[in-house]
Parts: C-alpha cells; structure tokens; sequence
C-alpha cells in the first residue's frame, strides 16, 4: 500500500469520525457506505431472500449493525470481524434544564461508560443523538445532530481550588454539567431539539441524546503521522473493517461485518455483543440456504472471528505503565491482545491464525499484554462468545488517552487493519475442531 492509499483511508476515517458524533450516526453513515457498494439493506422483521455472490447489512436499535457478503459457492464457514460504536460520553438526562440563581440554564447529564473526564472541561461541545416522535398511533424515530459549538463545561478557577493539580476527584453531578446559557436560554433546550429534527415540541415522546467533543480530526506530528480525534476507540477499528469488508472477494466462507453498539458498559442489551444479534443473523443465513442445526454448528468449526477494539499503547510520558517486554507503539502494526485471566479471547490457536492473516496480508503486528501488577479493561470478543462458540483473537490499533474525548492514534495503523481485514474477509477457514486448521486460500 502506497503513501497516497495510505492518505486516502485516513481522509476517509477522519471524515467518518468527523460525521459520526455517536453510535446512530455511525451506523447511518456505514449503511450509506454499503448501500453506494451494492448492498441490499435487511430487516429483522421481514423475511430474507438471500441469494450467493451479493451483499447484505441488518441493523439491530439504529446503532449495531452486521453487514455480510455470500460468496458465489456454497459456503463452508464464517470469517467476522466484531467492532463497537459506542464511546464514553455523557448523556442528557430526561427534564434537562437546571436554573442558576436565576443567571445561567445549564443542563443535568449523567456518565455513560468509563471516561477521562478532566478533558471534556473548557472544550466546545453539542448534542446529537435520537427522537422518537408521536406519528398517529404510532412513533418514528429521527437523528438530530446540533452542528454547531453549543455548550461548554467550564472549568473552576485555579484561585478556587489551589489543589487541583495535586489531583481532583471529579463528581459527576457537580463538576460535569454543562453550560447551555443564560436565562434567555430557559425552556429553549427542548424547543432547539424540535426545530433541528422539524418537528412541534410536543410530539416528541422521548429521546437519547449525548453530548461530544466538537474538535475535528486531525493530522499531527513532524510528518503528519499521527491521528488526534474524538472516538478513535473504536470507531477506528469500525471503520477499518468496513473498508476491508468492501474490498474482499469471499473465498468459501460468509465475510461478516459487525459493528455492535454498548461496549463501554458492558455490552448486556440487545444490539450489544452478549446480545442474540450474531447469532439470529448467521442462524437466518443457513436457513436461508437450507442448511439443518447440525450444519450451522458444523459451520462454527470452521469459522474465525476478529474481535477488534483499540489497544493501549505505550506512553511517551509513562513508559512504565507498560509490560516490560511486549509494548506496542503508534505506527508499529497491529496489536494482539491476551490475558490470562481471560479478559481477551486470544489463546494460542486463534493468535497463532491472526498471525498468518498478517503475515499473509504483509502488515505488522505487535502484542499487548497488561502489567501482572495491573488490571486492564475487557472488550467484547468473550461477551459474543456466549452467543456464538468459535475461535476469536481479540485485537486492536494502538492509541494514547484512551476515553478521553480527543485520543491519539497512529495513520498507518489505520492502513494495516484495512489490509488484514481484506484479507480475513477473502479467506476461509479448514478445521473440525481438533487443533489443526488450514487458511485457504
């Protein structure tokens, strides 16, 4: 892959960041993608006419979505990588306005997921998210995205809190909400809301809105070879996949991409990965090629899924808070995860098969492993792995400042996941469960 192949893809992901200010719009702007490459959208509520050699999407509460693509033969397999979309953030509670001594219109949020929440002060923010509007006897949902600086969460005076920078615990409830106005703001947050999804106030029933970082993507570094963004973890991976997924010619296996929404906390919903989704959709192709129960379980034999989500790298500032002997950098390749507690699917079976999907595809890779002295986060490959039972390595790209709302990561990295991913998807898997496979082509 050349440099200009390499500027492209980061041009594309920073304008799918850019345009992707939480789940719902990042699974509207991975249906648009596939719908302009010739996939045909499904829903869980129709019957599927699924015929070999096309491509489908399904989406699953507007902010999980698997696209897939049958190959031209009978199929022996599933080759899936599994992402998510979601990203820690704050989220607008019902009833939003708080007056302040009858000065300021400020609006009460709470946490969703683990974040960093020292960077979302002194930073432009607004709001995106989900209606649902009264349509007769019935609802319909839309997407708002106020795209314009709207709020801001100011910070408290040094002269205030001599203290701060020996460390500060952050309360939610206190520190965290942000500023929408001054009194002429009174009663005017849910009216903005209607005006931007054109609708009369009083026929919205209920919403899902959240707060992000308005800072745009970015190129930095001496030569550009750093990415700074909001929401890098994990729409990084996302986007890679996807881009992958759209360049493969499947083998003898079904490429699957999946994009799951809810990670941050926990994945426990129904578009999340411990949720059924996988499995309907890969139960609902066999049946619509024929094949019986014993046929789909044969299938996950010979099947291989990629869980994706981004990887610690190590610190410029804090080298120390890395393993002493697997620390992988910005620019240096794909990451492999594990851990022995399980926390990462990764064992020696499946790290061994990602290992020949790089080596195949001619990308790097590098191996992230916590401190013993540390615990790290999870990530869905084993949730998913309660549904559907199958080989997973879990895998990510190298970042720094995981969740906060501007995080840093590397511009090749981007480039190999897409190529690995190609090669996933264009691939196929041999094994009966036994220990020995073969990647064929």
């Amino acid at each position: 892959m050349n440099q200009k192949e390499i500027d492209q893809i980061n041009r594309g992901l920073m304008h799918f960041l850019d345009s992707s200010p939480n789940a719902f719009f990042a699974v509207a702007n991975m249906k648009r993608e596939l719908r302009e490459n010739g996939c045909t959208e499904l829903f869980e509520g129709d019957p599927w006419k699924l015929e070999a050699g096309k491509g489908y999407y399904v989406s699953r509460n507007d902010s999980a979505l698997i696209a897939f693509r049958i190959p031209n033969s009978d199929f022996s397999g599933f080759q899936m990588m599994a992402s998510h979309c979601d990203s820690p953030v704050f989220k607008v509670k019902p009833n939003a306005e708080i007056t302040v001594e009858n000065r300021y219109v400020k609006l009460n949020v709470e946490r969703y997921g683990g974040m960093l929440c020292a960077p979302w002060l002194d930073r432009p923010l607004s709001v995106a998210g989900r209606l649902t509007v009264r349509a007769g006897n019935g609802i319909v949902t839309k997407c708002i995205n106020i795209d314009r600086d709207l709020l801001v969460i100011p910070n408290l005076a040094i002269h205030m809190d001599r203290q701060v920078n020996e460390g500060h615990a952050y309360n939610a409830q206190v520190d965290m909400l942000p500023l929408l106005g001054d009194m002429e703001a009174k009663e005017q947050f849910m009216r903005l809301i209607a005006a931007e999804a054109g609708v009369r106030e009083e026929d919205i029933l209920d919403t899902d809105l959240y707060l992000y970082n308005r800072e745009k993507a970015t190129r930095i570094g001496l030569r550009g070879e750093f990415l700074a963004s909001g929401r890098l973890d994990d729409l990084q991976c996302a986007f890679a996949s996807l881009q992958g997924f759209l360049r493969a010619v499947p083998f003898r296996s079904v490429a699957l991409h999946c994009v799951y929404d809810n990670e941050e906390v926990g994945s426990r919903t129904k578009q999340g990965a411990a949720s059924t989704f996988l499995k309907d959709v890969l139960r609902r192709i066999c049946a619509g090629f024929g094949k019986t129960e014993e046929e789909y379980l044969r299938l996950l034999a010979s099947s291989f899924l990629v869980s994706a989500d981004n990887a610690h790298a190590v610190h410029p500032n804090h080298g120390e808070k890395a393993d002493p002997t697997n620390r992988p950098f910005l620019n240096g390749g794909i990451v492999i995860k594990y851990s022995a507690n399980q926390s990462y699917t990764t064992d020696a079976v499946s790290g061994a098969l990602f290992r020949l999907i790089c080596e195949r595809a001619e990308v790097p890779y590098q191996i992230f492993v916590n401190r013993s002295d540390m615990l790290g986060g999870s990530t869905l490959g084993n949730l998913s792995n309660t549904q559907v039972a199958l080989n997973t390595a879990d895998i990510g790209l190298p970042q720094l400042a995981m969740h906060s709302p501007y995080e840093t990561g590397g511009t090749m990295d981007t480039a190999y996941l897409v190529k690995a991913a190609g090669v996933l998807f264009s691939s196929s898997l041999e094994g009966r469960g036994d220990g020995t496979y073969r990647l064929m082509p």
